[in-house]
């Protein structure tokens, strides 16, 4: 988030508006926010929000982009230890998770995204962070290890992908599971996602 110190005074206005959205949206949705209660959050007048944004969608947009987690984790993913694909995708895991249990509204925000624009904003969202996701590709590549012939953007979408689906069920059903449900689940997710679930002999 930026210094409020340096920011314009239209910036620090953009700035309470998205505040004030974010907080509506993660109490009460998307739908059952008003411009009008975004504006008296904000501390403004009404007409005063149609200055930056164009309508609701917009504003929206705008919170996931900013509390979108992406811009937080590529560097840690980027960054992560290892000299060896198996311990940087171990490192790796371990670094985007701990990052998404510090941003624990990103999930329901992502829910809005889904049940109540049934995902019409994903494509613009992926334009917008797959360039930034490219390099971690390399990652891959300058480990040590016998990758198999995968195109590399699979790779990480499946890397993305696996580790993703472990957060959300850590999320929704995690604290129930049984026991052995749990222990150390997050290193077997790596290993499955390096190695399968079948034997080698």
């Amino acid at each position: 988030m930026p210094d409020e110190e340096i920011l314009t005074k239209g910036e620090r206005t953009r700035r309470a508006v998205m505040d004030a959205a974010y907080r509506l949206f993660m109490e009460q949705g998307f739908h059952a926010t008003s411009m009008r209660q975004i504006a008296d959050r904000a501390g403004l007048a009404l007409g005063g929000i149609y200055n930056h944004f164009r309508g609701k969608d917009e504003v929206f947009v705008a919170v996931l982009l900013d509390h979108h987690p992406y811009r937080q984790i590529i560097p840690l993913l980027r960054d992560a230890p290892g000299e060896t694909v198996d311990e940087f995708v171990h490192s790796a895991a371990r670094a985007m998770i701990a990052e998404l249990g510090r941003q624990p509204d990103f999930l329901n925000l992502m829910f809005i995204e889904i049940v109540e624009f049934e995902g019409r904003h994903v494509p613009m969202l992926f334009d917008t962070i797959f360039p930034d996701i490219q390099p971690l590709m390399q990652r891959f590549l300058q480990a040590s290890g016998n990758l198999r012939p995968i195109p590399l953007p699979v790779v990480l979408r499946a890397f993305l992908g696996i580790f993703f689906s472990y957060y959300i069920t850590e999320i929704l059903v995690g604290r129930s599971l049984p026991h052995e449900m749990q222990e150390n689940a997050l290193e077997h997710f790596a290993e499955i996602f390096l190695h399968g679930i079948l034997s080698k002999s």
